[in-house]
């Protein structure tokens, strides 16, 4: 035990005390405060420019349509100029608005007759033609115009009707469960969400920490003198739980960073100038904490030492590169199914892939954080893992234990089989 625990230590604090260690670590938060200001400060950057107000709009439709269109856009700016032509001067007003816009008078300008006034279409020219938010602005302006028109053709009053139709009922999910009620809605799919991706961040990154640290010991000829002090299955279990150790650490600070960004979004939001959407924070119960963290251990032992193992068979970054993707191939599979899991928690796909030991770790807690998990299915999922895990620990120790003193070409399957057969 003494001998688990010194290498426990080794291979935590040698990792925490690097500086790449401490990058990361305060990088991670600094990344969710850009993600929670980014979205929010580029919409208000990308709203229609004042260059959507100073254009001129050519009337051609017999009707207020051109005034309609004008009032609109004169939300942006001041109302742009309306001149109302005859169909057959339509083609030299144009003319006469293409000079202007050559001659930077005017942004642009829009064209409105008969066709459009029956809902087809309109047309617009002018050097922000390719501003997309300009182009939505006029787009928007010119439909209520349009239906502005039928409204009142139909006997309607235009604006209450306008009123209306943008009326928005916001609908508050709460799930019930068997223990009272729960958290639901967008908090509880951005926790799927944010689980999911730690968990197989944790695994994809640390994982191939391990593998790289067994290559650069076997590559400097450490692992000779340090299997000579310690057993190598004891060697393997010190690094995957000290490793283990490091990305709970940082994935805890990650946390605390999350929580305290969401608590406190609105009042920087606010300080920043920028709309902020309140976030209802989901409530996690101890025990829920408590299973996620049991998938994070179990999912982090099961492939990180078979990384571990794959890092003993080779003794150059190349051929671990290729020897690795057969593990990772095994994690790609819960990011691809984790779309269809969010959509249908409860579904068949959904209680499959979260029993399976290979996606169990990174999908059953998506599906713990959307819905109430029946007993018999979350017991059968950490069963298997459990299982998994302990084959997975024995066949990496058996490929370890021969494999890191091992130099030279890689090994063939054949090979690797006779290792696991006769390692004692």
């Amino acid at each position: 035990m003494g001998k688990l625990i010194a290498v426990i230590k080794r291979e935590y604090f040698e990792r925490v005390r690097s500086k790449w260690f401490v990058v990361a670590t305060v990088f991670g938060p600094l990344m969710m405060a850009v993600m929670a200001v980014l979205p929010a400060y580029l919409a208000t950057k990308s709203s229609a420019s004042a260059d959507v107000a100073n254009i001129v709009i050519l009337d051609a439709s017999d009707s207020e349509l051109g005034a309609r269109v004008s009032r609109t856009l004169g939300a942006f700016g001041r109302p742009p100029e309306v001149r109302r032509v005859a169909p057959s001067e339509l083609a030299a007003a144009e003319s006469t608005a293409t000079r202007q816009v050559v001659d930077k008078t005017v942004q642009g300008y829009l064209v409105v007759d008969l066709v459009t006034k029956a809902g087809e279409r309109a047309r617009y020219a002018g050097r922000n033609a390719s501003t997309l938010p300009d182009v939505d602005k006029i787009q928007d302006a010119v439909k209520t115009a349009v239906l502005e028109l039928r409204f009142e053709a139909a006997g309607l009053d235009a604006q209450k009707v306008q009123a209306l139709s943008t009326l928005k009922v916001k609908v508050d999910a709460e799930r019930l469960t068997e223990s009272g009620r729960g958290g639901g809605g967008k908090g509880n799919a951005a926790l799927a969400y944010a689980v999911a991706l730690l968990l197989y961040m944790s695994i994809v990154l640390y994982g191939q920490s391990i593998l790289m640290g067994v290559i650069e010991e076997k590559s400097q000829r450490v692992a000779e003198v340090v299997v000579a002090a310690v057993p190598a299955d004891t060697l393997l279990a010190g690094k995957v739980i000290g490793v283990g150790a490091v990305g709970l650490t940082q994935q805890l600070v990650w946390i605390a960073s999350a929580i305290g960004l969401m608590r406190f979004q609105q009042p920087i939001m606010a300080s920043l100038g920028l709309p902020a959407t309140p976030i209802n924070m989901p409530q996690v119960t101890l025990g829920t904490a408590v299973a996620y963290f049991c998938f994070y251990i179990l999912g982090f032992v099961f492939f990180t030492s078979l990384f571990g193992a794959v890092g003993s068979m080779v003794s150059s970054t190349q051929d671990a590169q290729q020897v690795s993707t057969p593990l990772t191939m095994l994690i790609v599979p819960s990011i691809l199914l984790l779309m269809p899991v969010l959509m249908a928690p409860n579904g068949g796909l959904a209680r499959a892939v979260s029993i399976i030991p290979f996606t169990a770790p990174i999908l059953m807690p998506v599906r713990m954080s959307l819905t109430s998990v029946p007993w018999y299915e979350l017991a059968a999922s950490i069963g298997l893992l459990l299982l998994s895990c302990a084959g997975a620990m024995w066949l990496a120790a058996r490929i370890y234990r021969v494999g890191v003193l091992m130099y030279g070409k890689k090994p063939s399957f054949a090979e690797v089989a006779r290792w696991v057969r006769f390692a004692r």
